[in-house]
């Protein structure tokens, strides 16, 4: 496939491979963007924005549900494509699909709602005469970095509200999963979006990323990643806006008094979908002692059911890592837990980039699995005594994007909710729940600011307040 800057599709004799992390087959090729091609992408979108800010809201509101009809008649190439490029099985693939045209429609639906309202002056001494209000404005150029693990929905995520606030954006996907993203980026060219409003730019991050976030006619960062990769970019940004999530190492509570079947199978589900690599995937379930060796046997159970294999296989329940590093990375910290005396209870073996549904228990404190992110298909189980036992442990790391607990106690449930150092609770569910209109975003290493349609609309647009002085 080409890239696209400014609507011009363009190849270059440089180009990428882009591989079927099961077998490694090449399933297309994109070009090797450069330096050149990301400051060339950032001019079209000095012009992109004057077109965009001027657009009236029905007429990106018309693009913006245009382009999700258009997902909708392309629904199963979507999917092929997400499961073919990245980890998810096709029926993983169709539930992103699903999502990402839900988040097109809300990003049109919510760009009529981009209100301001009536400020009261009069309110202070000496400003009886004056009335006035403030409206929100689009910010100019959005830089958006996307990661492999929802190759379409977190797309989505940020074109979505940035083209509904009137900005436009310069799209760097990642590099082994760009198919989705050029395949988005043709239906909203199809829905009527002017073409300088949107350029996608293919190639390595460490080859034209850092162009892209250090340019200063860029107003905002929108990002999706690692925490590392994170940091950096708060180093060289510069005096723009910058939002971010990135990632977690998400606690489950589960209470003695829970529906313990549910609470087994949403936490398999949430641990195990998309390999694992999710950021609000299940990485850690602290589980009453009056019920843990009751609920260890069943998840362990349902665990050992799990199918591995190709992602396009209607039978496979999880699929590939992206890579074979990733997948080397996942067992050698695995390896690590158990050499500091964690005990492996299923799973913790590989062949080539499929990576076996993995449950760890007694993983003490200095294991890497205890402090990060593992971003694979890995769990651990922990017995605690109390409540507060289990919330002091969950806290107990530099994340915070999601938390869950199971339990039919509500003051249980609510002290939970008070507690628990984290953008988001879920309760009686995992943490591997969100749809898209709500608002996404953590604390500690988890990130800066809000997703979810609404909220990324008030990162991507500024009010500007505008004050009468009247005639007495």
């Amino acid at each position: 496939m080409k890239m696209v800057i400014g609507g011009n599709w363009i190849d270059k004799s440089e180009t990428i491979a882009v591989h079927n992390p099961y077998d490694g087959s090449i399933v297309a090729s994109v070009p090797r963007g450069s330096v050149e091609d990301i400051q060339a992408a950032i001019s079209v979108a000095v012009d992109g924005y004057e077109i965009n800010r001027n657009l009236p809201a029905h007429r990106r509101i018309t693009i913006l549900l245009k382009t999700a009809e258009l997902m909708q008649a392309r629904f199963e190439e979507l999917a092929v494509t997400i499961a073919s490029e990245g980890s998810k099985t096709i029926r993983e693939a169709r539930k992103e699909v699903a999502r990402a045209i839900n988040t097109i429609t809300i990003s049109g639906e919510e760009a009529r709602r981009i209100l301001g309202e009536t400020i009261p002056f009069d309110s202070a001494p000496g400003s009886e005469n004056r009335v006035g209000y403030y409206y929100r404005f689009p910010i100019g150029i959005i830089a958006a970095i996307t990661p492999f693990n929802d190759p379409l929905n977190l797309v989505a995520h940020k074109l979505g509200p940035a083209i509904a606030g009137g900005n436009s954006v310069v799209l760097k996907p990642a590099t082994v999963t760009p198919l989705s993203a050029l395949k988005l980026a043709e239906c909203f060219y199809e829905a009527g979006l002017p073409g300088k409003i949107l350029s996608v730019v293919t190639g390595y991050g460490g080859e034209i990323g850092e162009a892209l976030v250090r340019d200063e006619r860029v107003r905002m960062i929108s990002f999706t990643g690692g925490v590392e990769a994170g940091k950096q970019i708060t180093k060289i940004a510069g005096l723009k806006k910058i939002g971010m999530e990135l990632g977690s190492n998400s606690p489950v509570i589960v209470l003695g008094d829970c529906d313990l079947e549910n609470a087994v199978s949403a936490c398999v589900s949430g641990a195990f979908w998309a390999v694992g690599q999710n950021c609000i995937g299940v990485q850690r379930i602290y589980i009453q002692r009056s019920v843990y060796t009751k609920f260890r046997d069943a998840f362990i159970a349902r665990t050992q059911k799990y199918k591995t294999g190709p992602q396009l296989d209607e039978t496979t329940d999880m699929g590939p890592m992206i890579s074979e590093q990733e997948a080397v990375r996942v067992i050698d910290w695995v390896e690590d837990a158990v050499q500091k005396g964690a005990t492996l209870l299923t799973g913790g073996t590989r062949v080539g980039t499929l990576v076996q549904p993995t449950v760890l228990e007694n993983l003490p404190a200095a294991a890497t699995l205890a402090c990060y992110e593992v971003f694979g298909p890995v769990v651990t189980l922990y017995q605690v005594d109390s409540l507060d036992a289990a919330i002091e442990a969950a806290n107990a790391v530099d994340y915070g994007l999601q938390g869950a607990i199971f339990t039919n106690d509500l003051n249980l449930a609510f002290r939970a909710i008070r507690k628990m150092d984290v953008g988001g609770i879920v309760v009686n569910d995992s943490t591997d729940y969100r749809v898209d209109l709500m608002p996404f975003g953590g604390v500690k290493n988890s990130g800066l600011g809000r997703e979810g349609i609404k909220f990324s609309l008030q990162e991507m647009t500024e009010p500007k307040m505008v004050c009468f002085n009247l005639e007495h």
